[in-house]
């Protein structure tokens, strides 16, 4: 979108806006007029434009009625033709699923009782236009050309709000297809029923990603309900209520000369009563104005001064998309339902799903502990009541359903790294309980991990990135034992986190699949070779982007490589090799090529920071810098690969501020290169952590020197600790590097 379209469009908003708001909420709407929606919902990005407020229970957003990958988020912005807007969506995610309770407005009576197979056979698809559609945190807005109305949504926390412009003296009417399904969704069992002239309610049990998801409706209309059709499995059924696998209504509106109708719709996972609790009493324009409003407060809390308005949107961006998930699961008295359908009472925290952790554990949740660090306890506790159900931390909970969905259990590392932050709003005891017997159960490679010290590659797929992801999640449960004293699971998890080390092949320099003997490499061995989920050593990758996951032993691991010399000339390669990838069934998540490197998935995220660690930081300058500069645009494809609900927009969040948690779990952020002039962090208790870069521009990305607090700084890490202090980070920037500056890589506590 345009930056003039946002400005007048977030004037026009503040004029009609009902609620007084003070000079400083004013200001603080200001930053909205910086975010683009629309950038990722191109190419791989995966996310949606609809309207939502951070880490909302809902998420209401057009769908396009396409099951392909890149309509994961149901949206994809090279479409031109809408089913329908539906009320729960994902966030840059590489699998399809959600899209639950679809409304469509519709100017005219169809035939639902076909039972399509494909979109093309919808009869309430429309066609839309991008020059007719808008999207601005909180606020969507898309004019449906066949039927000729216009759409405008926004949302609260658990409430989503419709408003249908009808043309004059056209038919009101809105479809509600309770079967619709995208990608691996599916529905089981549906029903819907009409309460009264003005409500309906019901529900919708799906499978698919989540195996066993439960959604139950509200929806209060602002009209009279002059009639309705109920269509039950293709069959037309007489009354106000009926059920099946797949049911679709079409519903009708008085006229009386008003071309508007609002709908409110609220969900809940536990029952009808708790969605009814749900939805809120307000209307539409106070909902948008106070959504606005939280919007603004949020994304406030960074301040960044350039004289680059395009940075500005692409940091503001992805400050917006780093705050869509985690989603609030739990209704309003607390009440949520886990996969086995016990009921769940959050008490003293909000409930949070779509947990995708082997992605945001690398910078999302550590991005949390300083945005949010009451979200960040309240996500903890949350997984800690996911554990209960099979005394496993999650892997990927959806809808609170555990997915199994890729390697290593992540939710280890985002306890820690929240409790080494200073977040203690759980319960520490309880919480290490569940990281140890997680570690210690046997599922998913676990008994092969723990009989020989690694995952064998002929006994399991995936077998080098299993073991690296285990050993760093051995490596938390150490640290965690020792913050809580516990020095034998200290040492007996320490030394299990050493698992990296007997997959290194020196002669190499790559992690190599090793056979159950302890001496046999996987042969033939082709580090660019790809083989995306089956027979293959690596996880949507290569040897090449997969070689380096030791964050937390980098000092060991170059080591290993023989000395900082070979270490930098292999690493250095890793981003100047060809971006080759062989193999017949290359992974589509390999995107985002810089060389072998691969920015467009998140193994790769963390290693341009380690040249700090092999005493060259100015490599480290230069290629995240480098980053910044190609994989991310203020375009809908500017983003090099999935969103990953929130890790790729937290990635550049850090990194363009200078900082970067290499080691998500250490409580440190290794130092980059600040595209900012000035980068201010509003920490929780009113202090504030300032960035400044001196001389910075698109040529000076190198740091010549850097003082804290006026203090020489000559360092490549500062603690999570330093930054809640408050202060002043000051770099001095140049068009070359400072070879000496950094050398000194131990961090001051």
């Amino acid at each position: 979108m345009k930056k003039i379209s946002l400005f007048i469009l977030a004037a026009g908003l503040l004029t009609g806006c009902k609620i007084k708001i003070d000079k400083n909420d004013s200001s603080k709407l200001l930053f909205i007029e910086h975010v683009n929606p629309f950038i990722g919902t191109g190419g791989h990005g995966h996310t949606y434009p609809g309207a939502t407020v951070p880490f909302g229970m809902l998420q209401v957003s057009p769908d396009n009625g396409v099951s392909s990958w890149d309509w994961c988020s149901g949206y994809h912005y090279s479409d031109s033709i809408v089913a329908g807007f539906s009320h729960l969506h994902l966030s840059g995610t590489g699998i399809g699923d959600l899209a639950d309770i679809l409304f469509m407005p519709i100017n005219k009576k169809v035939d639902l009782k076909a039972q399509p197979t494909s979109r093309d056979l919808l009869a309430y698809k429309s066609t839309y236009s991008h020059s007719n559609e808008t999207s601005i945190p909180g606020y969507y807005q898309v004019f449906l050309e066949t039927p000729k109305i216009n759409v405008e949504l926004t949302a609260s926390k658990r409430t989503a709000y419709h408003k249908y412009t009808f043309a004059k003296n056209d038919m009101q009417s809105v479809v509600v297809d309770l079967g619709f399904a995208i990608n691996w969704d599916k529905s089981t069992k549906t029903g819907i029923t009409i309460e009264n002239d003005n409500t309906i309610s019901g529900y919708r049990y799906s499978t698919g990603w989540a195996k066993n998801q439960k959604v139950f409706f509200v929806a209060q209309f602002s009209k009279s309900i002059t009639g309705q059709e109920l269509i039950a499995d293709g069959k037309v059924i007489k009354g106000t209520t009926t059920s099946g696998e797949k049911v679709t209504s079409q519903l009708f509106f008085v006229n009386n000369k008003n071309n508007e109708l609002f709908v409110k719709v609220a969900l809940s996972s536990v029952s009808l009563a708790n969605a009814k609790e749900n939805l809120d009493t307000g209307n539409f324009e106070s909902t948008k104005s106070e959504t606005k409003t939280i919007w603004g407060n949020t994304l406030s809390k960074i301040e960044v001064e350039t004289p680059i308005d395009s940075l500005k949107t692409m940091f503001y961006t992805a400050v917006y998309h780093a705050q869509l998930a985690p989603v609030t699961y739990s209704d309003k008295n607390g009440q949520f339902r886990r996969e086995d359908d016990q009921i769940i009472t959050a008490t003293n925290y909000t409930a949070y799903s779509t947990l995708s952790l082997w992605d945001t554990f690398r910078a999302e949740n550590p991005l949390l502990t300083l945005l949010a660090p009451d979200k960040s306890s309240d996500i903890v506790n949350s997984m800690l009541a996911y554990y209960e159900t099979k005394k496993i931390l999650p892997v990927w909970t959806l809808y609170g359903n555990e997915t199994n969905t890729m390697t290593g259990y992540h939710s280890i590392p985002v306890i820690l790294n929240a409790y080494k932050n200073g977040i203690k709003g759980f319960d520490a005891e309880k919480a290490y309980s569940a990281m140890k017997a997680t570690m210690m159960q046997d599922e998913r490679g676990l008994n092969l991990y723990k009989q020989y010290g690694y995952i064998p590659y002929d006994l399991l797929d995936e077998s080098v990135t299993i073991t690296l992801e285990y050993a760093y999640d051995d490596w938390c449960v150490a640290q965690m034992a020792k913050e809580l004293g516990k020095n034998e699971d200290y040492d007996y998890f320490l030394k299990r986190s050493q698992a990296y080390r007997y997959l290194f092949d020196p002669i190499t320099g790559f992690m190599r699949g090793k056979s159950k003997d302890g001496k046999t490499w996987n042969t033939p061995f082709d580090p660019k070779h790809s083989n995306h989920r089956e027979h293959t050593d690596y996880t949507e990758g290569n040897a090449w982007q997969h070689s380096w996951f030791v964050p937390q032993n980098v000092d060991d691991f170059i080591a290993l490589h023989g000395s900082n010399d070979i270490f930098v000339k292999r690493l250095e390669q890793l981003f100047t090799e060809s971006s080759e990838i062989t193999g017949d069934n290359v992974s589509a998540d390999i995107s985002g090529l810089i060389g072998q490197y691969a920015h467009g998935n998140e193994p790769s995220h963390h290693i341009s920071y380690m040249f700090n660690h092999a005493n060259e930081p100015w490599r480290t300058q230069y290629w995240v810098h480098y980053i910044l500069d190609t994989q991310y645009n203020t375009t809908p494809n500017g983003l090099s690969g999935n969103e990953d609900c929130g890790q790729m927009s937290a990635w550049y969040v850090f990194s363009s501020m200078g900082l970067y948690p290499m080691n998500p779990a250490s409580g440190e952020y290794e130092i980059g290169s600040p595209i900012f002039e000035k980068s201010t962090i509003h920490l929780q208790d009113g202090k504030t952590f300032v960035i400044q870069a001196e001389n910075v521009s698109n040529k000076n990305f190198y740091i010549q020197s850097a003082t804290l607090n006026g203090v020489v700084f000559n360092q490549t890490t500062i603690s999570h600790q330093q930054l809640l202090q408050g202060g002043i980070l000051y770099f001095v920037m140049g068009s070359e590097p400072n070879k000496k500056w950094g050398l000194t890589i131990k961090s001051v506590k």
